[in-house]
């Protein structure tokens, strides 16, 4: 099928949601709410690299340096009461209903140069599919570009992958394992990634589309997406958000696109909260995505272990 996007952004949050699953992306011009939410984390950036510019601090600081900082800005960021008022505001602006969306905290992505940093917590992500990370084939990813991005600095889709298997690792991936120890080792890696990372095994991506938009603006699109980081080659670091959704509805009924090559373990469910309450997925329905975890790994993450309670 074409790759389609979308710019509109008066669709029901149902339509769109049936339309990401069928391959469409939502390119979202900029909105208010969207624009409020990378502001908010403009600021903690700004006060995290304090008299360095953020762009270009990469130039002067060393790179050890450079991580010490991102670490505590990342998690301070996820985990800020306001980061989740603030993406509340985002969803209830697109029209999803609040008792049956449930978000996964949200990301602060920092992207500089890839000859500086591109491992760890500057990790430029291979083309993948979030549905090799053990996430249910309804998920709804969210990402939204905090000062702009480039079409060398931004990110890319593989749209001859849609619903058509690849050859892929997904199948050492396991979530229990990774909330024990990948993602709470995150910052120790600099020069290398040794993280189980789903990738593409012994094929190419195909042909890719890179989408670019302004401050405010966001794409919303189908977890099951093959897609990438576009490793940075421009002079500046690229800050964005990203969040990802699910509806109750849709993970009752087992909706999405089918899965064509995801063999992950256990399941990212338990990382959910309902976007008015805060509560957990009902257990009964993370139980029916829960197959084959890690024994002895852990079903939720603490951010504790981070530092950040």
């Amino acid at each position: 099928m074409a790759f389609v996007v979308s710019t509109e952004s008066t669709v029901t949050d149902e339509d769109r949601r049936s339309r990401i699953y069928s391959g469409e992306v939502f390119c979202i011009p900029p909105r208010a709410t969207v624009a409020a939410f990378a502001e908010f984390a403009w600021t903690m950036i700004v006060e995290a690299f304090g008299d360095v510019d953020p762009v270009t601090a990469h130039e002067s600081l060393a790179v050890e340096e450079y991580v010490k900082i991102l670490g505590p800005l990342k998690t301070g960021f996820t985990h800020s009461p306001q980061s989740k008022e603030l993406l509340r505001a985002v969803m209830a602006d697109f029209g999803a209903d609040l008792g049956l969306t449930y978000f996964d905290v949200p990301k602060l992505r920092v992207v500089p140069p890839a000859s500086y940093l591109n491992a760890g917590l500057g990790y430029n992500y291979t083309p993948h599919r979030d549905t090799w990370y053990s996430s249910p084939q309804s998920q709804n990813n969210w990402w939204a570009p905090i000062r702009g991005v480039t079409a060398d600095s931004c990110m890319v889709f593989h749209p001859e992958y849609w619903q058509t298997p690849a050859n892929n690792t997904s199948a050492e991936f396991d979530a229990y394992e990774w909330n024990q120890s990948s993602r709470r080792d995150a910052a120790l890696y600099i020069k290398s990634d040794p993280r189980p990372h789903p990738r593409l095994s012994g094929t190419g991506p195909g042909a890719g589309v890179r989408l670019i938009g302004d401050a405010g603006s966001i794409l919303s699109f189908s977890g099951a997406q093959l897609h990438a980081t576009v490793p940075n080659t421009t002079r500046e670091a690229r800050f964005s958000i990203d969040f990802r959704t699910v509806h109750l509805d849709d993970l009752v009924s087992n909706a999405g696109p089918p899965n064509v090559d995801s063999h992950s373990t256990g399941t990212s469910l338990r990382d959910y909260r309902r976007a008015d309450t805060l509560d957990a997925l009902p257990e009964e329905v993370v139980s029916q995505y829960d197959h084959g975890g890690k024994s002895d790994g852990v079903l939720v993450f603490d951010p504790s272990v981070l530092g950040v309670g």
